[in-house]
This record gives structure tokens, sequence and C-alpha cells, in this order.
């Protein structure tokens, strides 16, 4: 009985890989070997990102509430607690779409806030 050659189950895996790496760089998008080896450090980046990106946005969004909110005559830190202490739950992602589209609005809470501050 002539032995099992796994000449289909090594294509096919190759193949995927070389599909993964589409539109890499050079030798990247050819070659098994240096393919194989970008897309799991593509993957690493990928799996690392998807928790950076959530980082990144917390950090846009006081930027933009902090910016604000020192137009409005307070810093970040006081802005926070006063609406705590006001009882307003209002994410930082809302608080800074207020605070780039409606800076009306904004400044109610801002001044919200600077009312519970003061008691």
């Amino acid at each position: 009985m002539p032995r099992v050659k796994g000449g289909t189950v090594t294509r096919k895996r190759r193949k995927k890989v070389i599909k993964l790496a589409k539109g890499y760089y050079g030798a990247k998008h050819i070659l098994f070997k240096v393919a194989n080896q970008q897309v799991m450090k593509s993957g690493n980046y990928a799996f690392r990102d998807r928790r950076n990106k959530k980082r990144d946005f917390r950090r846009l969004w006081i930027t933009r509430i902090n910016a604000a909110a020192r137009i409005n005559g307070l810093s970040y830190s006081r802005l926070m607690h006063g609406l705590k202490l006001a009882g307003i739950e209002v994410n930082r992602k809302m608080l800074a779409d207020l605070a780039v589209a409606d800076e009306k609005a904004f400044a109610q809470f801002a001044d919200a806030a600077k009312q519970h501050l003061n008691k």
C-alpha cells in the first residue's frame, strides 16, 4: 500500500496564508515563509490594537472635554466631579460630542457642575 502524501492539505494551508497576506509589500505577499511570519505578526498587532483603540478614543474624548470645560471656566476633573455631585450620568463619548457639536448644551452641563461644586 503506498504512503499518503499530504500535498493537497499543505497546498490548502499555504494558499490560506497567502490569501491573508494579500496586499503586503514585496515578498510578504508571495513567499509562504515570509508571508506566514507577517500574517502572524499582523494578527498580534490587530489583537493588541483592538484594545488600544478603546484607550486612544477615551484619551481623545477627555482632551476634547477638557478643552471645552476650560472655555467654561472649569478643569476636566472639576467638571466631572461636579457632574457626579449633580447626579448627571453622561458618558465621556457623549460629552465630547456635545463639546464639539453643541457648545450651548455643553455650557449647560458646565453650569450644572459649577452649581453643585459651590454647595
